[in-house]
């Protein structure tokens, strides 16, 4: 399966900003916590971001 560049780059950006440390490749170590945590907020700021574009 091919990785979306901008995708993964956004992925990072968020760990960075909750204070995860992502790794290049294998991330087994983090906890569920810290993998939630990621998604989570990419998800919120994919959500926002829709919002933004359609009250537009």
């Amino acid at each position: 399966m091919s990785k979306n560049p901008a995708l993964e780059k956004f992925k990072y950006e968020v760990a960075n900003e909750v204070g995860v440390n992502l790794k290049q490749g294998y991330n087994g170590d983090l906890t569920s916590k810290q993998a939630g945590t990621v998604g989570g907020n990419m998800v919120k700021k994919l959500i926002q971001q829709a919002e933004n574009n359609l009250s537009k």
